[in-house]
């Protein structure tokens, strides 16, 4: 899901959208913000990073008979 916020500076708006979604049939919202409301959240598809831990799993070979015991 793509959620964009903008200010239009004329009546005409145009977009790109990600490849993923070619072909795929979207819909498209608009509608206008209230002013007076302070909890917009704007938002846009973000990965989170894992990077602060690193494990070197070279060789590691999983055995399913030891994960499972109790």
């Amino acid at each position: 899901m793509i959620r964009i916020v903008v200010t239009p500076d004329k009546n005409f708006l145009s977009f790109n959208i990600p490849d993923k979604y070619i072909g795929k049939k979207m819909e498209v919202i608009a509608f206008a913000v209230d002013e007076s409301s302070g909890d917009v959240i704007y938002t846009n598809k973000s990965s989170k990073s894992f990077s602060s831990i690193k494990l070197n799993t070279k060789g590691f070979k999983f055995n399913r008979n030891e994960a499972n015991e109790r």
